[in-house]
């Protein structure tokens, strides 16, 4: 059996000259408590030295993934024929046994193994010293955790993400404090918070003035306004606030001094972060700014895992927990995160905040991953995409997109207007005004009585009767037929659907009237007989009187 171990200089291969003491796993630390002992269970058979730094890296990066390097490829055909090779990682065997064809071994007892070799490994390796050993296993390593973190002082976003939580916090204690000197000043020259509005400015006048009878004689043309300074000086002539000592005023003075300095501190910070963001990220800065850019980072951890995220992601980026809110609702879902305060989103409407979003985010994850993985350092595509995205902001606003001058395709079709036409064809026309529809005021004393009469019959008949209905139907379809202009219809088919229709009413309508005439007729027959029996009754009573007188 022989055993794999990898050291910074190169790969070992140690050859067991006793496997009978692999079985004793638990014994096995003693056979390497001393160099005679060690040298007893494992011989030295080959060793493969690296020849540069890079070699090794090369080396040891394809070890961590478990892949073995094309040198010891070439190393272990030439020395393990037909044997059993012990290696550390059952990975790296499998991968050895798939190319080459060698049986690989990894068990507790190959791991014990390895412990014992590795404690005695610069007397079983002769030629290295403890004192090489260990500032190559440090370059190694050195070299190792750089290229695992593809270290560069210029694509380095840790810096943005400190310096975008550095800024957020000290825009938090600047508030605090500039909150903190309107109110301490404020018991004493009240009218000051609405004279001055702007917190740094009000603590430049506070710091000059002090006291508020000193205002008169101090110039503030460098700080404020002339209008400003010439209200300020009035109101403290007639100021209602109480009286302060100076100790109190220089206590004032001081915070103010701590307002300006963090103000002078955070345009600094502001400064270097924009530096940053258009170093490592200057697509994404030219398409949403730097302290979104720097948020978005801050957010995601890293710009390579920002990079790794879709569009869709990206826009709601910020908004998780109003998102996992309305899915749990089943309500509707939040349109953007963090995106939202992005100059472009802020310059569309309400009703296309959404669209913008969604297409900015778009362009913004193609913007992240070109910054993250591409090696050129241009904002190119962030400026052609930003251009797009006003274009189409513009489209959805309605507004005309500039053309060059004289361009055919820039010109508008104009089209004549035919309020007969539609974009399918024909339409039929409106209809026009009638005037025989209207009410005619002026009746006659004969048609009013006819009208009058008309409608007592009406009433002792007790219904409407169903003739006059039909005869309106008429004169109205009658009406509507002289009034349409006669356009004619598209299909001939449409026009013997119509007839049947008709054909159909016309005959309903006459059924309608043959019942309303025999309804009638039985109505008036027992009218004939009401009468009949009221007239004999008359008779009778009239009898029983001349019989009783």
């Amino acid at each position: 059996m022989l055993v794999l171990f990898e050291t910074p200089a190169g790969f070992a291969l140690f050859k067991v000259l006793d496997e009978g003491k692999l079985s004793k796993v638990e014994d096995l630390w003693k056979d390497f408590s001393s160099t005679d002992s060690a040298r007893k269970v494992v011989k030295l058979k080959a060793f493969s030295k690296f020849e540069n730094t890079s070699e090794a890296l090369s080396a040891a990066t394809l070890l961590i993934d478990s892949k073995p390097s094309k040198g010891l490829r070439k190393f272990l055909k030439a020395h393990c024929d037909g044997e059993t090779l012990a290696v550390a990682d059952s990975k790296l065997g499998n991968a050895i046994k798939e190319k080459l064809q060698i049986d690989c071994v990894h068990n507790n007892a190959v791991m014990e193994l390895m412990r014992g070799v590795r404690s005695q490994l610069t007397e079983l390796i002769s030629g290295l010293a403890s004192q090489d050993l260990a500032p190559m296993s440090l370059g190694l390593s050195h070299s190792l955790s750089r290229y695992k973190l593809k270290f560069s002082p210029d694509k380095v976003d840790t810096m943005i993400v400190q310096a975008i939580s550095l800024l957020d916090d000290l825009d938090k204690e600047l508030n605090t404090y500039a909150m903190r000197v309107r109110e301490w000043y404020g018991w004493h020259f009240p009218e000051l918070a609405k004279i001055v509005q702007d917190n740094i400015l009000y603590a430049k006048a506070v710091k000059l003035m002090g006291d508020r009878t000193n205002a008169a004689k101090l110039d503030f043309s460098e700080i404020l306004p002339e209008e400003v300074e010439a209200a300020l000086k009035e109101a403290s002539m007639i100021s209602m606030g109480t009286e302060v000592s100076d100790l109190d005023l220089e206590n004032i003075k001081d915070l103010c001094t701590q307002v300006l300095s963090f103000s002078e501190y955070r345009a600094q910070l502001y400064d270097y972060l924009k530096s940053r963001m258009n170093t490592i990220a200057p697509n994404l800065t030219a398409l949403v700014g730097e302290l979104v850019g720097a948020r978005l980072i801050a957010h995601g951890g890293s710009l390579m895992n920002l990079a790794k995220q879709p569009g869709s992601t990206v826009q709601i980026l910020g908004a998780e927990k109003a998102l996992f809110r309305a899915l749990k609702t089943k309500h509707a879902t939040p349109k953007y995160g963090l995106i939202y305060h992005a100059s472009l989103i802020g310059q569309a409407a309400p009703k296309h905040k959404g669209k913008i979003s969604r297409s900015l985010a778009a362009k913004t994850a193609l913007a992240i991953r070109y910054d993250a993985l591409a090696d050129s350092q241009d904002n190119t595509m962030g400026l052609e995409n930003r251009a797009k995205l006003e274009a189409r902001l513009r489209a959805l606003e309605g507004k005309e997109l500039s053309k060059s001058a004289g361009s055919a395709k820039g010109k508008p079709k104009i089209e004549v207007y035919d309020k007969d036409r539609k974009k399918g064809g024909l339409i039929t026309p409106a209809k026009v005004y009638n005037p025989s529809a209207d009410s005619v005021m002026g009746h006659t004393e004969n048609e009013e009585k006819k009208m009058s009469i008309d409608d007592q019959t009406e009433e002792a008949a007790g219904e409407e009767s169903p003739v006059t209905e039909g005869e309106k139907k008429k004169k109205k379809k009658k009406k509507s037929a002289e009034t349409e202009d006669g356009a004619e219809p598209e299909d001939t088919g449409k026009k013997e659907k119509k007839k049947k229709k008709k054909h159909a009413d016309n005959e309903v309508e006459n059924v309608e009237l043959e019942q309303s005439k025999k309804k009638k007729r039985k109505h008036a027959d027992v009218d004939e007989d009401e009468s009949e029996t009221t007239e004999k009754k008359k008779e009778k009573k009239k009898k029983k009187k001349k019989a009783e007188e």
